[in-house]
């Protein structure tokens, strides 16, 4: 497992982790002058900004993307919206290749408004990954299909295994293409009693795009916006980046903290400090 003391250079910081407070550039700034060397921005920023002017910047700083986030939930009510959702995608990943971006974060999205069907909630998923995959080809930019916790099936995600996005990626990509792949999110996996040999499984595979680091809190007061800073939790963060390196990821350790009674209420600059700290000592 690589050594992080010293190596901010390895660490990246998803602008959630901040709260969505200030425009991106100025959060962009924050982030490289806090010496972290690696951003993972959003797409509802990104409606306030300039894509191209953002990845001049972004250059410009030395800073690597390792993710764009996220995907328009595939799941709906009618064929016209799902399309609609795609396409939505397909610009999405336009945006990510603009920037750079080594993957696009597919959050995948749960059932639709009155729907009980969770079956074909997931396969609407499967079928959309299956359109955006060509899409992704086109602009060199990877689908990173990231399972959420089960509590966000209905809602959020009908993705909820590291297994069953493996699953999808085989299906659909047998060949190992490289452009389609799995975020391992700490927050959503830490639990999962098969994690160790799916995350085996998607290294075997080199299916592991990108490692978000977090914490879950004993009593966790929100399942949304209640995320741990690293240490504050249960997980044992050493050994679950081990995991994940021993895999074969050598990506950026990448934080997305979503926190608003605590860490969103705290000044940037002192939340950065403490996510470096932390990285560097308990991670």
């Amino acid at each position: 497992m690589r050594n992080l003391k010293g190596r901010l250079d390895l660490c990246s910081i998803n602008t959630a982790t901040l709260g969505h407070r200030e425009p991106l550039s100025r959060t962009i700034d924050r982030i490289a002058n806090a010496g972290f060397r690696g951003i993972a921005p959003w797409r509802h920023e990104m409606e306030k900004a300039d894509v191209t002017q953002i990845a001049k910047q972004i250059k410009a700083l030395d800073l690597t993307v390792t993710g764009y986030c996220r995907s328009t939930y595939l799941p709906a009510a009618t064929r016209a919206q799902f399309v609609a959702n795609v396409n939505e995608n397909k610009a999405a990943l336009r945006d990510a290749a603009t920037l750079g971006a080594r993957c696009f974060v597919m959050v995948v999205g749960g059932l639709p408004e009155g729907s009980r069907d969770l079956i074909d909630a997931r396969r609407q998923v499967s079928d959309g990954i299956a359109e955006l995959l060509e899409t992704a080809r086109d602009c060199g930019v990877p689908l990173a299909l990231e399972p959420l916790h089960p509590m966000y099936a209905a809602d959020r995600a009908v993705l909820n295994t590291l297994a069953q996005a493996l699953d999808i990626c085989e299906t659909l990509d047998p060949e190992r293409s490289g452009f389609l792949g799995v975020a391992i999110d700490v927050y959503h996996c830490w639990w999962d009693p098969a994690l160790q040999a799916s995350i085996a499984a998607a290294g075997q595979a080199k299916r592991i795009l990108a490692y978000h680091a977090c914490d879950w809190l004993r009593e966790t007061r929100d399942i949304l916006l209640d995320r741990g800073m690293m240490g504050d939790g249960v997980v044992d963060l050493p050994a679950m980046r081990e995991c994940v390196e021993r895999a074969g990821y050598d990506g950026l350790v990448e934080v997305e903290i979503f926190s608003k009674e605590n860490w969103w209420r705290r000044d940037p600059d002192e939340v950065l400090r403490i996510c470096a700290e932390r990285l560097q000592a308990v991670c």
